[in-house]
């Protein structure tokens, strides 16, 4: 049996300010991809955060008599489901319950490996079903192969690792979508004048579960934050907040989740309430530590293990009764366990090692306001809001930095916790005794002992003319390039089958792109030779190992089988090479509506044109002549200097005061008499008297 379905992905493109719908269709073959898909989807958008925008368009089942029956996407996922179901059902009737992701990397690993000789591109028969049944049933129960508990170890962290970013965004998230029904109550309601006070609880309560300090149901805790919104937000400004739009209530409701928060915590430095808070930084300077002593040890342990194995491997291909003596411990699968493990561990201790210097800037900046808060204050009847808001906005905004970091701090310890089941078959394996006296006569050397071993070789970039060999002096971002194979020798993965570190001083081989360290010189040249067969060699043995696909991301090798993606990049802290960089960039033409004249003429002969025909010379006659001054002469032009304004003062201006005439005439009104008698009297002072 053998299914054939295409993957439908609607496309809207923008065409002048209208949108397009344009239908692509990407085929999917063998039925054992076609389940990849949907529980690859199916996983992915319940467990993780990617959110999945596909779905089966058309599936065409073909039987062995190639006859087609179409079916609908419900059928089709059932029949596809019932393989998996069937391995899942035989696994528990033995008693050993699989989900259904281990299920479908099962699958993947058993029709990858060639030993088992399926070809997904060829029709299945009911015989060849069955047998992929029974090997998946077989592998999934045997739990004494180091290679399962490598596998189950992969598929836990792909489907519960979160980076930083994530993890807090999904946390965000959710503490959005538990408050939503108590913002929904207070920004939808419009309450009397009766039901105000009830609104103004509702409130409270919403500042409470925001801020996360305290519990909704203690009194005191209750009494404290009424009071610090109180102060911020009295009752009677609710007619205001109540007139507002919902956006802006929403976006208050916030601002004032802070201040509460800011003042609760500052109240708490002070010694006046805060008793139910905890001291976050107290707790983390406490805890980091300890958490990252714990994975450091248990990488220890791996780099131990790792190294001691790879000796044993080592020694089994020198010496033929070695191979026999240890052949049977499958030391190989239990060196990709440790090597995984230790991969694992990396990442979680670089996420702890980021989480230490977020709190220690944190707690410099938390300290910093809190003291600026405190100088602000000092006692103050009243205090300018402009001044202590901010920084009541301030300390809340880096306490929920602290309570992040124990969110995220939480989750490493528990991913630590967790990853120790999947390593626990080492002791299993092989005791500690046994692997003591099987490493008697062995050299045991760590990985920094073997790059030391080889720092003081390097390739001869003259021994090869098609080849491009990147060094430090002449690469930038050197110890920032992305190495493939998770930086493990490339030549000695399919060649030996062993994870030997890479050297990068030996000389790093860029080769289609992609780049390769090697562990030895002469590992280098051997695999330089002809690329493409080791990268072969190394994709064999990734089939005949299914775990090797992760732990060498491969993931790119395998998509068309793969079940599941890790999201997030295993290197994330490495950086792909900058040598080259090709960019555009493009802007409006006219960015301001155009304000085009249609008379402008720039052409000065054009204007000449217009002229003449405006001055109408069609039946006008032009005479030119030249006369024997001005022949062969040029245009000459002079310039000369203007006079400058200038003034000049002679003499000293000078003034004097002159006594106001002070002239009276008397008798104007007349009187008894009918005749008027008028006197005149001048009682001007003389000059020299001033």
């Amino acid at each position: 049996m053998c299914i054939y379905a295409y993957l439908h992905i609607p496309i809207d493109v923008p065409i002048h300010g209208l949108y397009a719908r344009i239908d692509v269709y990407v085929p999917i073959y063998s039925y054992v991809s076609v389940y990849v898909c949907l529980v690859y989807m199916q996983a992915r958008m319940y467990v993780c955060f990617a959110r999945v925008h596909t779905y089966i368009f058309y599936i065409k089942m073909y039987f062995s008599t190639c006859t087609p029956l179409c079916m609908s996407c419900v059928q089709a996922e059932s029949v596809l489901k019932k393989i998996v179901r069937k391995i899942g059902q035989e696994c528990a009737a033995r008693g050993q319950t699989i989900s259904e992701t281990l299920v479908v990397f099962m699958v993947k690993a058993v029709v990858l490996d060639p030993r088992n000789d399926f070809n997904v591109d060829q029709t299945l028969t009911k015989k060849d079903v069955q047998n992929l049944i029974q090997l998946c049933v077989t592998r999934l129960l045997d739990t004494t192969n180091p290679s399962l508990s490598t596998i189950k170890m992969q598929v836990y962290f792909d489907m519960n690792y979160a980076n930083r970013a994530e993890l807090l965004s999904e946390q965000q998230r959710v503490l959005e979508g538990r408050l939503a029904p108590v913002v929904r109550d207070i920004t939808d309601s419009r309450p009397r004048v009766q039901e105000i006070e009830s609104v103004y609880q509702t409130i409270v309560s919403y500042v409470l579960l925001s801020s996360g300090l305290g519990s909704p149901t203690d009194i005191e805790v209750v009494r404290e934050v009424t009071a610090g919104l109180q102060s911020v937000f009295p009752q009677r400004e609710m007619i205001t907040f109540i007139s507002l739009s919902k956006k802006k209530k929403e976006q208050q409701l916030k601002n004032l989740a802070k201040l509460v928060t800011g003042i609760r915590l500052y109240n708490k430095e002070c010694g006046k309430g805060g008793s139910s808070i905890d001291d976050l930084p107290a707790i983390l300077n406490e805890s980091i530590p300890s958490a990252t002593q714990t994975v450091d040890e248990r990488l220890n342990t791996c780099h131990r293990l790792a190294h001691q194995y790879t000796a044993l491997l080592e020694s089994m291909q020198e010496d033929q009764h070695r191979y026999a003596q240890l052949s049977s411990f499958k030391l190989k699968e239990a060196l990709f366990n440790v090597r995984q493990y230790e991969a694992f561990l990396c990442i979680l201790l670089s996420d702890a090692i980021t989480s230490a210097q977020e709190v220690e800037k944190m707690n410099v900046q938390f300290a910093g306001t809190m003291e600026q808060l405190k100088n602000t204050v000092q006692n103050k009847v009243s205090i300018d809001t402009k001044e202590v808001f901010p920084l009541f906005v301030a300390l809340s905004n880096l306490w929920s930095g602290f309570q992040n970091e124990i969110l995220l701090l939480s989750f490493l310890t528990n991913m630590t916790n967790n990853l120790q089941q999947f390593s626990e078959i080492q002791s299993q394996l092989i005791p500690e005794e046994v692997l003591t006296s099987l490493l008697e006569g062995v050299t045991v050397k760590s990985d920094e002992e073997r790059i030391r071993e080889t720092t003081g070789t390097r390739v001869n970039v003259s021994d090869f003319k098609n080849q491009e060999w990147l060094f430090p002096e002449t690469t930038d971002n050197f110890d920032q390039l992305l190495i493939q194979y998770h930086g493990f020798c490339a030549h000695a993965i399919g060649v030996k089958g062993l994870t030997l570190p890479g050297n990068p001083a030996i000389g790093i081989l860029k080769h289609k792109e992609r780049c390769y360290v090697f562990s030895s010189k002469e590992a280098a040249y051997i695999f330089a030779q002809d690329p493409d067969k080791f990268i072969q060699l190394n994709v064999e043995k990734a089939k005949e190992h299914a775990e090797l696909i992760l732990l060498l991301e491969l993931n790119h090798q395998f998509e068309y089988l793969a079940p599941y993606k890790q999201a997030r990049n295993v290197g994330k802290y490495l950086m792909k090479q900058t040598t080259k960089c090709d960019s555009s960039t493009q802007t409006d033409t006219h960015i301001l509506p155009p304000t085009i004249v249609t008379s402008y003429e720039w052409n000065e002969w054009e204007l000449r044109r217009k002229a003449i025909k405006l001055a109408n010379l069609r039946r006008k006659l032009t005479h030119a002549m030249q006369t024997d001054l001005s022949h062969m002469r040029r245009e000459n032009s002079t310039q000369v200097y203007l006079p400058k304004d200038v003034s000049t003062q002679t003499k000293r201006d000078n003034s004097s005061n002159v006594p106001r005439p002070q002239i009276f005439l008397e008798g104007l009104r007349g009187g008894s008499s009918p005749a008027t008698h008028m006197v005149k009297v001048d009682l001007t002072r003389p000059a020299e008297e001033n």
